[in-house]
């Protein structure tokens, strides 16, 4: 029984971890701009295959 209480106390100090990293993450703007991200690999490998092309 004392293995389960120490198990949930370790589990509830991760989760805060968890909680301050976000927390953390969401005021220094880790997530303001969330489509450029998703679609700048698709425009550089679009201008790169041209530049290939061209040489």
């Amino acid at each position: 029984m004392s293995a389960m209480f120490i198990l949930i106390g370790f589990s509830l100090i991760v989760a805060i971890g968890f909680l301050v990293a976000f927390l953390w993450a969401i005021r220094n703007g880790q997530y303001e701009d969330d489509y450029t991200p998703s679609v700048r690999m698709l425009f550089e490998d679009a201008e790169s295959h041209r530049n290939s092309q061209d040489s």
